[in-house]
């Protein structure tokens, strides 16, 4: 502790009223990751097998070429095209509307200390229910998937906009148009049934699950593998802050005063704490709302309500999950709607969200496509509510103190996470093609 102290008083001399720096990660706070789960969970994260039209994997949407997410602000599913910034609609096949929100980052989610995820946290532990997980398929969610990360990891292959595709054009898209997702017949058994009969995969499951060798391979077999796999490839604790906050490793001048602002007057490390840097809770932040807005097929409306969605609540309105911020620099655009595709412009609205949001001009980073992105902002009634439900007290920061913060920011880059450990495969079982 002394050394830390120590270390802490020559990096910033301001830290007398900031909050309290987080203990550093370590190999405890990560779930364990078995070789042959992860090596199996590599090759089937990269499989568009996964997606009802063979055609879309997780790597599409989450790529290590922009930094796990896709690079824009408002990704393209079923009907797109291409990767990250040049990804483009198929005329042969147009997407019915853009995915609605920011594509997020997959770093440490393998923190055993998760207990929310995505950006409404639609996806939450609880171990009064027999999955052990809150979802939105309630009572018929299937128990046996083996964390948070793998309870949420395949949500995306039952969105039409995601991974299903358009409702008719397959055999999973159908199901889930019914209403069948678990059971005999359901999307994730067709799912299923397709990876199981591959027969290098099949070598794999008994491998990486010997109890269950021979046995059929179910859902969430699938899932717990890829889960492990994101888990122990895009594990982030080894950034200058971690060396920091381990062994008293100085920052860089620029970014010591950075920290000392985060944790002390800027007030960052209120909602960023914590070893991950979230408290995973929920605030109302004013972000700029585009895109179609979380709705379901019935709804008219482009509104995005956040966490009120899944709570029902109307002091959750507009409240959306405090992200994690390693390699934060590197994960844009920026918001739950990927309303910034540059990082100053997000914090300078970040710090006076009434002020940012009156002031808002579009900085989004999205392909073409033929539909309305802006007529929520361009609704007054609508720009009200979100204003109205800000939780943000401003804070003042001069152009040198957000220099500052800003190298702080990217104090928080982990390299070698960025890169990833297993890489990109040159190829998967199913045959088809890999994003490369």
């Amino acid at each position: 502790m002394r050394i830390l102290f120590a270390a802490i008083l020559a990096c910033a001399s301001v830290l007398a009223n900031a909050a309290e720096l987080p203990p550093p990660l370590t190999d405890a706070d990560f779930i364990e990751t078995p070789e042959a789960e992860v090596r199996l969970g590599h090759l089937l994260f990269w499989d568009p097998i996964l997606s009802g039209n063979r055609n879309i994997s997780c790597g599409s949407c989450h790529h290590p070429r922009f930094a796990t997410g896709d690079g824009l602000s408002l990704g393209l599913g079923e009907g797109g095209v291409g990767l990250g910034p040049e990804r483009r609609a198929d005329p042969t096949n147009v997407p019915e509307q853009r995915i609605p929100r920011n594509s997020p980052a997959l770093f440490n989610l393998g923190a055993r200390s998760l207990t929310t995820l995505f950006h409404d946290g639609r996806i939450e532990a609880d171990a009064a229910r027999p999955s052990g997980f809150r979802t939105p398929l309630g009572a018929e969610m299937e128990a046996g998937f083996a964390n948070l990360v793998s309870a949420q990891t395949m949500f995306p292959v039952l969105s039409a906009d995601e991974m299903a595709g358009h409702y008719q054009e397959n055999d999973v898209a159908k199901a889930v148009r019914q209403g069948r997702i678990t059971g005999s017949g359901g999307a994730w058994d067709i799912i299923s049934k397709r990876v199981e009969a591959i027969q290098e995969y099949r070598a794999m499951f008994d491998a990486a699950y010997p109890d269950k060798a021979g046995g059929p391979i179910h859902f969430t077999d699938i899932s717990n593998a890829i889960a492990a796999f994101m888990a122990a490839e895009w594990r982030a604790n080894q950034s200058p802050f971690d060396s920091f906050l381990r062994d008293g490793t100085a920052l860089p001048a620029q970014a010591a005063k950075g920290l000392a602002l985060f944790y002390g007057p800027a007030g960052c490390g209120d909602c960023h704490s914590g070893r991950l840097l979230s408290d995973q809770q929920f605030h109302a932040m004013g972000q700029p709302q585009l895109g179609p807005g979380k709705a379901a097929r019935f709804e008219s409306h482009k509104n995005d309500t956040g966490r009120m969605r899944v709570t029902g609540r109307v002091e959750d309105a507009y409240a959306f999950r405090t992200p994690m911020l390693r390699n934060v620099t590197r994960t844009g655009p920026w918001g739950h709607a990927g309303a910034f595709s540059d990082l100053e412009r997000f914090l300078r609205h970040h710090v006076d969200p009434v002020a940012g949001l009156a002031a808002y001009e579009p900085d989004a980073t999205l392909p073409p496509l033929e539909v309305d992105d802006w007529s929520v902002l361009q609704d007054a009634t609508l720009v009200a509510d979100i204003t109205k439900a800000v939780s943000r007290t401003p804070v003042d920061l001069g152009d040198a103190e957000m220099t500052a913060i800003l190298a702080f920011l990217d104090a928080l880059t982990d390299e070698t996470s960025l890169a990833g450990r297993l890489g990109v495969p040159a190829a998967v079982p199913s045959g088809l093609s890999v994003d490369r």
